[in-house]
């Protein structure tokens, strides 16, 4: 198999088993997801120092490690935001009939602090990366915040599918700032300008003239890209995307659609007491 080849494949696998794995923890018990978030914090911290390192030589096992640690530190924020712990200042669900602007930022008050949290490592891993030649850690990391960030957009525009399977019970309210519709101007536009790169990545990798270490890290950050680009046409196709994990969702107490507890003034509190010693 060729390089390019397996970092994708790899880059696949780790992109599907490190989902599931967030989902999975996600649904146990609280103390045993209080010790998980820990666990995982320190994986975080460690993948962070990891990331610094293996910046400064820009080689094949350098990238797969830059890769593997970006996806780790991501990971941490996912589960940071899916276990209520880092979430927003607004924790109730959107008053019926709020609509343009208003709806807009009552919207961004319910994941703010989740995402101040990812712009600010981000700036810290461009930080420790800046000016060294292996980039793959940083441009990971880049393509995960704007395409989930471009996600969310569409799903607060509107798409068929919300995926509300992936919330749990304590972030049900979210749902309420979700918009149930085919489609949305914003979509095409979000999948063609990442095609457009998703290409242009696909072309430097396939140069016979690109060094090793770079046919791999580009190989991965694209493999990563074009996951993005099936998880947003998935958003609006008629294929549950909750099926790629059912192993991980199997007996959860994820919410289930169109759960009618989401009310206009429901208050589900995330696991406040996650970190609280007993």
């Amino acid at each position: 198999m060729s390089e390019l080849a397996l970092a994708s494949v790899f880059a696949v696998f780790i992109w599907w088993f490190s989902t599931g794995l967030v989902l999975l923890l996600d649904r146990l018990p609280h103390g045993a997801l209080r010790w998980g978030h820990w666990l995982s914090s320190l994986l975080a911290l460690a993948a962070f120092v990891a990331l610094a390192h293996t910046a400064g030589e820009a080689t094949v096992a350098n990238a797969y490690c830059a890769f593997t640690c970006a996806l780790l530190v991501w990971g941490w924020h996912e589960l940071s935001f899916l276990s209520g712990w880092v979430t927003g200042p607004r924790k109730t669900a959107l008053p019926t009939g709020l609509s343009g602007w208003p709806r807009f930022v009552e919207s961004v008050r319910a994941i703010l602090w989740h995402e101040l949290a990812i712009i600010a490592v981000g700036l810290a891993v461009v930080t420790v990366t800046w000016g060294q030649p292996n980039q793959v850690g940083t441009q990971t990391f880049l393509v995960l915040w704007v395409m989930r960030t471009s996600a969310k957009l569409n799903l607060f525009l509107g798409v068929r599918n919300l995926s509300e399977e992936f919330l749990p019970p304590h972030l049900a309210y979210l749902q309420s700032f979700f918009r149930r519709r085919a489609m949305n101007a914003l979509l095409p536009f979000s999948v063609l300008g990442a095609s457009a790169v998703l290409i242009w990545l696909v072309m430097g990798a396939a140069d016979p003239a690109t060094p090793a270490a770079a046919v791999v890290g580009t190989a991965l950050v694209a493999t990563m890209l074009a996951l993005a680009i099936v998880e947003h046409l998935l958003l609006v196709l008629p294929f549950p995307s909750t099926a790629l994990w059912r192993w991980a969702l199997r007996g959860g107490t994820a919410v289930a659609t169109r759960r009618p507890a989401v009310a206009a003034h429901v208050n589900l509190e995330p696991h406040e007491d996650l970190f609280r010693t007993r």
